[in-house]
């Protein structure tokens, strides 16, 4: 008894075995020829997704009517109104959003004169400076340099990053059409890295900004740009963290962090969303080789589109200004004030007749709140400064010694920034 029950189990064994093959390999050699255990999106060996009708003569793709399941004619359910997906495969596609902001990606190309030293310069910056204007110690060499741009309007302006065009000598535009022109510059602005340059041609295409600027983590973005100057290029990722600062690039920090792959030659270039719309201005990766570690940082939309309408309007941008330095608080000085929290900034430094000085702000003095909210660093409280407008009132709440005092102090202009770059 013992060894016919041994037989059964073999043999009740060897056919599931049999049966899982054969529904896996031949579904259709089985009663109704479907598949056995397929999602929807599967596909059998008639190239129908499972489970969804045949379509008729009549039937047009994309109509009127209910989707096949698993997506077989028409867009799939995805959620993004700019991403397309391919016919009868069920791939997601941003094809329709790139179409409609590449083109008013450019390229730029700068031309600028080099001193290049004749022998190797030692490692102090002071020495260094000294020996290149010693006549016959450097060459003057041609040095070319290459990088993206936005086209932002339809006149003509466009806008990039400063460290591509700083300190060149001719500037030169390459539109995706095929067009080239000579770019003038508008203005720039080193201590966000933007750039604004202006070129005479017609029938320009222009980028769209997106007006919500509701870019959130998570959020797919699409990298265009010409890297190593092979040609514009489109890379994809995710919007990784917003908000970055402190990473000693700029003196006004609030990128957008993400894993679209940006190179050398990406710099200036668009950062845009799903529907085509311009997000950030590429502007740096972290990388130790050069190349992209999937780390890359963009200034977003909206402090760009402000830079750029104070460049056109002004030449400059015009930032609130006090005439003091703020630092951060560091746990130290927490201890050493006696502070609960290490929030706020420290004055380290009060520009004799500027505006902290007249209002009698004082080296030492932690300001601990900007009208009437917290101040958590020094680099929230620049943030929160520069769009204020000469002229307006600053209320601070500043901490000095152990005793809490308010000052009402007149915004300045924050004097223009040194062209050259950190």
């Amino acid at each position: 008894m013992q060894r016919l029950w041994l037989i059964f189990a073999q043999t009740v064994t060897v056919c599931l075995g049999v049966l899982f093959l054969v529904s896996t390999l031949r579904p259709q050699w089985l009663p109704g020829g479907t598949a056995w255990m397929t999602g929807a999106g599967q596909v059998a060996d008639g190239g129908q997704p499972t489970g969804a009708p045949a379509q008729g003569p009549g039937a047009a793709a994309g109509g009127g009517g209910a989707p096949a399941q698993g997506g077989a004619a028409g867009a799939p359910a995805t959620g993004l109104p700019g991403a397309a997906s391919a016919r009868g495969l069920g791939v997601l596609s941003y094809a329709p959003a790139v179409q409609r902001a590449a083109p008013s990606v450019v390229n730029v190309y700068t031309r600028k004169h080099i001193d290049v030293p004749l022998v190797p310069m030692p490692p102090d910056p002071h020495l260094q400076q000294l020996l290149r204007s010693v006549p016959g110690f450097t060459q003057r060499q041609n040095s070319t340099s290459l990088g993206s741009g936005v086209i932002v309007r339809a006149d003509g302006y466009i806008l990039t990053n400063n460290h591509v065009i700083e300190s060149a000598d001719a500037i030169e535009v390459s539109l995706q059409d095929g067009r080239q022109a000579s770019a003038r510059l508008v203005g720039a602005d080193p201590e966000s890295d933007l750039a604004v340059l202006k070129i005479e041609l017609d029938k320009l295409p222009t980028i769209v900004f997106d007006p919500d600027r509701s870019v959130r983590v998570g959020d797919v973005v699409l990298a265009i740009g010409n890297p190593f100057g092979v040609g514009q290029t489109t890379t994809q990722g995710i919007v990784s963290a917003l908000g970055r600062n402190r990473l000693g690039i700029n003196t006004y920090e609030d990128f957008i962090q993400t894993d679209a792959a940006i190179n050398p030659g990406n710099s200036g270039g668009a950062l845009i969303d799903t529907e085509g719309r311009l997000v950030g201005i590429n502007t740096a990766i972290y990388s130790e080789s050069g190349g992209s570690l999937g780390i890359g940082f963009a200034i977003p939309s909206g402090p760009a589109h402000q830079i750029l309408d104070q460049i056109i309007e002004h030449g400059r941008v015009q930032r609130g200004w006090l005439g003091l330095e703020p630092q951060d608080i560091t746990p130290d000085l927490a201890q050493a004030f006696h502070l609960r929290h290490a929030q706020g900034a420290i004055v380290a430094r009060v520009l004799p007749r500027g505006p902290a000085a007249r209002a009698g702000v004082q080296v030492g003095d932690i300001i601990t709140a900007l009208d009437g909210q917290p101040v958590r660093d020094s680099f929230d409280l620049l943030n929160r400064l520069a769009p204020m407008k000469s002229g307006d009132t600053a209320r601070l709440q500043v901490l000095r010694g152990g005793k809490t005092v308010s000052m009402d102090v007149t915004v300045g202009v924050r004097p223009a920034a040194q062209s050259a770059r950190r």
